[in-house]
């Protein structure tokens, strides 16, 4: 086979992993966005509850024991609510600069 040959087949083929690789990762993306957009109202739900006067209320009673032992109470912790509004915050700016570069 000829060198040109051997060379437009090695071309192909690594254009071939790449599409693949390329399209895998952008339909990855698109559904993980999707979940993303389904979740604001949530975040946006967490952000005014987290601090307000019904968080300290919910915080207070469960500290007082007040609240049954079995229920789940992630959203009375201190940390939890905050790490997910930083981590969406730091996800958002990366998101835009993502899109500033690439424009």
């Amino acid at each position: 086979m000829k060198k040109e040959k051997t060379e437009q087949i090695i071309r192909i083929k690594q254009m071939e992993k790449r599409l693949n690789r390329a399209s895998s990762a952008v339909r990855r993306f698109s559904s993980a966005l999707d979940k993303f957009e389904d979740v604001q109202d949530a975040i946006a739900t967490l952000d005014d509850y987290y601090g307000c006067e019904l968080w300290r209320k919910d915080f207070a009673d469960d500290e007082a024991g007040l609240l049954p032992d079995d229920l789940k109470r992630g959203v009375l912790s201190e940390d939890a609510v905050w790490n997910l509004l930083s981590d969406y915050r730091e996800l958002i700016n990366r998101l835009k600069g993502f899109v500033e570069t690439k424009k």
